[in-house]
C-alpha cells in the first residue's frame, strides 16, 4: 500500500507539469482551433532560459528562495516574448489560410527551435544548477516526498488557480472567451481578436516555460531535444481531456502523469513513453471528444 501511494505522490506531481505544458495547447486550440506543435520547444526554451538566468544571479552557489522565484518569473516572461514573436511572424500570416498549412508552420517553427537551440546551445547536455537544497519530508504510511516536489506541486497549482481566475473573472478573460466561440460576433462587439490571440500565446507560452523550470530542478540535465516527448504526452493529456477545454487539460495532465508513474513502477521502465500513445488510442476510439469534451457536428 505504501507502493502505491509513493507512486501516486510521484504521479501527480509529474502530472501537474504535464497539466502545465497541456493547458497551452488547450489555450491555443480553443482560440485557433490549432495545434502548435512548437509548444513543447517552449518548455526547452523555458528551461536554458532558467539556466542562463540562474548562472547570471549566481543562484547555484548562493540558492534561495527569492532568486528561485526570479528565475522562474524570468523564463516566464521571456518565453511570453518569444511565444508573441512565434505568433506575430509564423502564425498570423497563415491564420486564414487551409488548417493544413497552419499545422505545417507549426512542425517547422518547431524544427526551427530544435535546431536553433542545438546552434546556439550546443548539442551537449547542460545541467541545470540546484536553486533549492533537496531534502524528504515524511507523509506518514511509508511515503516520502521531497520539498522540490513539494515546490513543483506548489507553483504548479497556483499558477493553474491564477489562470483560471485570469478566464472566468477578467475582462480579458470574458474576451478570451468569446474570441474561441465566434471571432467574428468577437470583432463585431469591439473585442480585439488579434490581441488576444497574441495575449493567449505569450499565457501558454509563459506555462510551459515555467514547466521547463520546474522539471529542471527535479531532473536538472537538459538538452535542445527535451521538449519534444513532453511536448506529445501533453498534448495527448490534452486531448485525453478534451482539447480545448481548460479543466480537461488539468485533469488530463493529472492521468497522464499518474498513468506513467505507474507503468514504471509495476510494469516497466520500457514502456513510460508507450504508455501516453495507448492512452491516446483508447479515448479516441472510446470518447474522441475527450473526458470533458463536447461532441460538435460539422457541416459539410
Amino acid at each position: 500500500m505504501s507502493e502505491f501511494l509513493q507512486q501516486l505522490v510521484n504521479g501527480v506531481t509529474w502530472g501537474s507539469v504535464y497539466a502545465l505544458i497541456a493547458l497551452g495547447y488547450t489555450m491555443v486550440y480553443g482560440i485557433l482551433k490549432l495545434i502548435n506543435f512548437a509548444h513543447g520547444d517552449i518548455y526547452m526554451l523555458g528551461a536554458f532560459i532558467g539556466l542562463y538566468t540562474s548562472r547570471w544571479l549566481r543562484a547555484g552557489e548562493e540558492p534561495s528562495p527569492v532568486k528561485a522565484m526570479l528565475v522562474l518569473l524570468t523564463s516566464m516572461v521571456v518565453s511570453a516574448l518569444i511565444g508573441l514573436v512565434i505568433e506575430r511572424f509564423a502564425y498570423k500570416p497563415v491564420r486564414r489560410s487551409p488548417r493544413l498549412a497552419a499545422l505545417i508552420t507549426a512542425i517547422g517553427v518547431s524544427l526551427l527551435l530544435e535546431n536553433g537551440g542545438v546552434l546556439l546551445f550546443g548539442p551537449d547536455p547542460r545541467f541545470f544548477p540546484q536553486l533549492i537544497p533537496s531534502h524528504n519530508v515524511s507523509l506518514g504510511l511509508g511515503v516520502v516526498i521531497s520539498n522540490q516536489q513539494i515546490i513543483v506541486l506548489a507553483v504548479s497549482l497556483g499558477l493553474m488557480f491564477l489562470l483560471r481566475l485570469l478566464v472566468t473573472r477578467t475582462r480579458v478573460g470574458k474576451a478570451m472567451q468569446a474570441v474561441s466561440y465566434d471571432h467574428t460576433a468577437a470583432a463585431l462587439m469591439g473585442i480585439p481578436v488579434d490581441r488576444i490571440i497574441t495575449f493567449t500565446f505569450m499565457i501558454g507560452s509563459s506555462l510551459a516555460a515555467a514547466a521547463g523550470v520546474l522539471v529542471a530542478l527535479q531532473s536538472p540535465r537538459i538538452d535542445p531535444y527535451m521538449g519534444i516527448m513532453p511536448g506529445l504526452k501533453a498534448f495527448v493529456a490534452a486531448v485525453l481531456g478534451g482539447i480545448g477545454n481548460i479543466p480537461g487539460a488539468v485533469v488530463g495532465g493529472l492521468v497522464m502523469g499518474i498513468a506513467e508513474v505507474l507503468v514504471t513502477g509495476y510494469i516497466s521502465p520500457t514502456y513510460r513513453d508507450a504508455i501516453a500513445f495507448v492512452l491516446l488510442i483508447v479515448i479516441l476510439l472510446v470518447r474522441p471528444a475527450g473526458i470533458f469534451g463536447k461532441s460538435v457536428a460539422e457541416k459539410v
